[in-house]
């Protein structure tokens, strides 16, 4: 154990359980239509495990990052329930849902070279984990065309995440090698 304490344990648990709360009625847009908290969850396992980030703001943070963006949550509620620092990490890695798509999209590539050191992390675990949604149970309308433009976007965006954290950007390169096969597959299939 890194020497987490039973407040720090008790922090965890409050940020899982308000992120379940607040995503309780989303789904992600794969097949199955996955609970959408198994992606935060996922993002904070691969900090932890694979990145090696044992921070306790970055992991409350990786369970809180699409929070903002993607529900009614708002930025005084997260500092009031998680800190302030907490709040300056979700908000780093958080688009502006008011602005179109393509402007948010090349906003991150962008702002990814200047992100503190954990938003990098958490940006790298969210990038793997879309990676192998996209390739792996891709949303039932996306073309392979559009999968391959969803994958040279994240390649965009980790370029300005180097240098941050060397396990999840091995990690990153293993999943979008084995992501690229796997959608020029489909391609060749006829998909």
């Amino acid at each position: 154990m890194t020497g987490f304490t039973f407040d720090d344990i008790a922090v965890i648990l409050a940020a899982l359980k308000f992120s379940a709360q607040r995503h309780r009625d989303q789904r992600r847009k794969d097949a199955v239509q996955t609970p959408y908290i198994n992606h935060p969850i996922e993002v904070a396992d691969l900090l932890w495990r694979v990145g090696n980030v044992h921070d306790l703001r970055a992991l409350v943070a990786a369970l809180l990052h699409d929070i903002i963006e993607d529900t009614e949550t708002s930025p005084g509620e997260i500092e009031r329930s998680f800190g302030g620092e907490v709040l300056s990490l979700v908000l780093e890695v958080s688009d502006d849902k008011r602005l179109p798509k393509a402007i948010r999209k090349s906003l991150q590539i962008r702002h990814a070279p200047n992100l503190s050191l954990h938003a990098k992390a958490i940006k790298l675990a969210d990038k793997i984990c879309n990676t192998l949604d996209i390739t792996h149970s891709p949303p039932h309308d996306w073309p392979v065309e559009r999968r391959l433009e969803y994958l040279d976007w994240t390649e965009k965006v980790v370029a300005g995440l180097r240098g941050s954290n060397a396990a999840l950007e091995s990690l990153y390169d293993r999943v979008l090698a084995e992501g690229r096969a796997i959608v020029e597959r489909a391609g060749g299939s006829g998909e």
